[in-house]
């Protein structure tokens, strides 16, 4: 394993312990500016919609998993496809569970990877 490897393993994990703590800004110092997610349903959008729903989202428990099942690097860019598992639950409120794969492409900024692009693929499911 490479270290961009490595250091792109270790945002993922950052990514879910800082999702699993409410913890809001350092999801969003994981990704670019000019980050873009896609969502089946939704236009896509980017890190100040991203921004606004989590945190109005903030009294949510969340828990989850990640598999990343492929990772490629190439220069300064990278793209991952990954496998999770994630149930979030609001406060008194009943568990949603959503599972499915998500491709992300990652770019290397000032040193550092973040998250530029994230297709999200996931579907609600035990």
């Amino acid at each position: 394993m490479t270290d961009d490897e490595r250091a792109i393993r270790s945002l993922v994990e950052t990514w879910m312990a800082a999702s699993q703590a409410g913890d809001t800004e350092t999801v969003l110092s994981l990704m670019a500016d000019d980050a873009v997610f896609m969502v089946p349903g939704q236009e896509p959008f980017g890190k100040e919609v991203f921004a606004a729903a989590s945190r109005g989202q903030k009294d949510m428990r969340v828990e989850g998993t990640s598999d990343i099942r492929e990772l490629k690097v190439l220069g300064d860019w990278a793209y991952m496809r990954n496998f999770r598992a994630v149930t979030m639950t609001p406060a008194g409120g009943k568990p949603m569970h959503r599972r499915g794969y998500t491709l992300t492409i990652l770019k290397k900024e000032a040193g550092r990877w973040r998250l530029a692009r994230d297709a999200n693929l996931m579907m609600p499911g035990e």
